[in-house]
């Protein structure tokens, strides 16, 4: 039996704007934080610092990447039968992975001899902090409405 309503000309949800927005800006706002680390951990730890700050502020965008990501990534599946199953399935293997590589991470870099960890440390914070701001600044200023990808029934009419 076939479905009476009609399809959708796009599919697309109207947040995966926003979440590219985020990404596009999480990146910028990357960047800034690499340079402002990347200067203070030179001038207060030396070349230590400095490779501290780069290892710091890139966990923190392949991180926030990699949420973003996962989510447009379980877009593309909008429409389909199976969408909530493998938007879920799709997101929290996403968070599984951040989880899984930050603990490898920790361990790995625990002892590291060439890492500074106070710099490491707050690098990673600033990047996380940075892509919290991004994203609560891109959220709040887009426009999209409350109930978004709805459509209503058809009123009934009478015969």
């Amino acid at each position: 039996m076939t479905d009476p309503r009609p399809e959708p000309a796009d599919r697309t949800p109207t947040s995966n704007p926003v979440l590219r927005k985020a990404l596009a800006w999480g990146g910028v706002l990357a960047a800034v934080v690499l340079v402002v680390s990347g200067v203070l951990g030179l001038v207060f730890a030396g070349t230590e610092g400095l490779v501290s700050a780069l290892v710091g502020t890139l966990m923190a965008v392949v991180f926030m990447g990699i949420t973003a990501a996962s989510i447009l990534l379980a877009n593309r599946f909008a429409g389909s039968d199976v969408f909530v199953g493998v938007f879920f399935g799709i997101v929290l293997g996403g968070w599984l992975l951040k989880f899984i590589v930050f603990i490898v991470l920790v361990v790995v870099l625990r002892d590291a001899d060439w890492l500074n960890p106070t710099v490491l440390f707050l690098s990673l914070v600033g990047g996380v902090v940075a892509s919290l701001v991004v994203d609560v600044i891109v959220v709040s200023t887009s426009r999209m409405p409350y109930a978004s990808d709805v459509k209503l029934p058809e009123a009934p009419t009478d015969d």
